[in-house]
């Protein structure tokens, strides 16, 4: 019975070592992930010789799929920040939706922008423009990341059924009514808990 259950220990053992290590340590990020999934690896007993290979696997096989999707919504990014239009941008969401529902402006432009854009390249294109608009609306920033988030969770759940065939059409359907309820309800109180450190 321990057996079984070790493995899921083991990770979240790794997930407590990694907090305390970029939290309590201040170390940095790369380097404590690098760590922890050493030391997570050890746990789950796999031979000192054959950890770093591992790691290189995983690494690579995640970074192979979405290092060109971040670098170039990164690109973008910084291109739309830099180049004065996520501030003009802003000025018009501000103006148009006024500065005490400029979440609901972030919402909006966050779930027109998802539709075409996957999750990551949406998340990474945008974050300029929540820094942006919270710069110069004098709010949070987790004010407008949280509807940000939610939009762009809500494009994915939604229009990648489009997608599918057969018979796992109906079913993604009911999962996506289903999570598009339990991430409004979570957010709702994630929302409400943060407001007394907002």
């Amino acid at each position: 019975m321990f057996n079984e259950i070790w493995p899921l220990i083991s990770v979240v053992l790794g997930i407590a070592i990694l907090l305390v290590l970029i939290i309590g340590f201040k170390l940095n990020t790369f380097i404590s992930l690098i760590i922890t999934s050493m030391i997570t690896a050890l746990m789950l007993g796999i031979p000192l010789t054959k950890i770093m290979e591992t790691i290189e696997k995983g690494m690579g096989s995640t970074l192979g799929h979405i290092a060109l999707i971040f670098g170039l919504g990164a690109i973008l990014g910084k291109l739309l920040a830099d180049g004065g239009g996520a501030t003009r941008i802003a000025d018009t969401l501000i103006q148009k939706f006024g500065q005490k529902h400029v979440q609901w402006a972030m919402l909006v432009a966050a779930f027109i922008v998802g539709i075409a854009l996957f999750f990551e390249v949406g998340l990474v294109l945008l974050i300029p423009l929540v820094f942006t608009v919270a710069k110069r609306a004098n709010i949070s920033v987790l004010k407008l990341g949280l509807p940000m988030v939610t939009a762009l969770s809500s494009d994915t759940w939604l229009f990648t059924t489009t997608s599918r065939t057969g018979s796992h059409r109906k079913r993604i359907k009911g999962e996506c009514r289903r999570c598009i309820t339990i991430r409004y309800d979570y957010c709702h109180s994630s929302y409400t808990h943060c407001r007394t450190y907002i």
